[in-house]
């Protein structure tokens, strides 16, 4: 059976192998594919494998031979999942591959702007402290997360993950999700609704899927809940905020600080209006990243595929 990896550089730019793969048929793989390259690409596949390149109900009806779609992330959105069963296509995702990694990046985000490390340490190089009449300067305000409120839009694998170190650090959790688990074995804990967990945390972290109820979640309306000192984080999808809004928000005081790891539209415009708001820090789309997360999702897709020949597919969407 032939096997295509559509855009397989964002998951594998040369340091891991697509060698599990060839067990299963002949393979071929590209680093990227545009609209007008799918399928030409696809044609005679049996198996693809896509992470951002979207395979459309019109492109699944035009290529009779596929059996199987697998998506190397956990959002599954790139595929038409409802076209592809009614097609007969198995379609699987990568849950939880990278929980520990987007955890991490959500709080060094949020210790970057509590204490504005890479900038302190910028003005250190630049000779600031060697000329300074003290052991010690401060040039921006630095934060305790101690007794700190987090406010969790989705407790979901990584929303309980940040709640675990949340709690590390000593700070009070707050949570909003669509459905409310048992938490309690965490007595810094609460579930509360959206507009009670914007007005009253220090920090909004997002971890809820994109779907049509949260798409454009934090908006003017939203923003303006939250207090003066608080600072918003979004690891999860970029559609949840408007990023127009949010810039006018920074721009204008209403809220402190953003650390931002997506946005509405990747790779964004030159003219993103973000690149220009006070105090907002911006990573290119890598929590999900690492070395050790990217492992782990390439041996979970190998073993997707391997119960998909078994007859006993996992990790099904659709």
């Amino acid at each position: 059976m032939n096997i295509v990896v559509l855009d397989g550089y964002g998951l594998n730019p040369g340091d891991l192998s697509w060698e599990g793969f060839r067990e299963f048929g002949a393979l071929k793989v590209y680093d990227r594919t545009s609209p007008d390259q799918v399928l030409e690409r696809s044609a005679g596949a049996g198996i693809l494998l896509t992470n951002k390149t979207l395979l459309t109900g019109d492109i699944l009806k035009s290529l009779p031979d596929l059996k199987y779609a697998g998506v190397l992330a956990t959002g599954y959105n790139v595929i038409d999942t409802v076209a592809a069963r009614d097609l007969g296509i198995v379609v699987t995702n990568i849950p939880a591959y990278s929980t520990n990694s987007v955890a991490q990046m959500t709080f060094a985000l949020i210790l970057e702007l509590c204490l504005h490390v890479q900038k302190h340490s910028d003005s250190v190089m630049e000779g600031k402290w060697a000329a300074s009449l003290d052991f010690t300067y401060r040039d921006y305000p630095l934060t305790e997360l101690f007794s700190k409120t987090i406010g969790i839009i989705g407790l979901g694998n990584i929303g309980s993950k940040v709640a675990d170190t949340a709690t590390v650090f000593g700070m009070n959790i707050i949570a909003s999700g669509r459905t409310q688990s048992d938490q309690s074995h965490r007595k810094n804990f609460r579930w509360t609704g959206l507009p009670e967990l914007f007005e009253q945390s220090d920090f909004v972290s997002i971890h809820c899927p994109l779907t049509l109820e949260t798409e454009g979640l934090v908006n003017a309306d939203n923003l303006r809940r939250m207090k003066e000192t608080a600072f918003l984080i979004n690891t999860s999808r970029g559609p949840i905020v408007v990023d127009k809004d949010l810039s006018e928000a920074l721009n204008e005081g209403l809220i402190a600080g953003a650390g931002l790891d997506v946005l509405t539209n990747e790779p964004p415009s030159h003219d993103n209006p973000l690149f220009k708001a006070k105090n907002c820090i911006i990573t290119p789309h890598i929590a999900w990243a690492t070395i050790e997360a990217r492992t782990r999702l390439m041996e979970i897709a190998v073993k997707n595929v391997e119960a998909f020949f078994s007859g006993k597919p996992v990790n099904v969407v659709n």
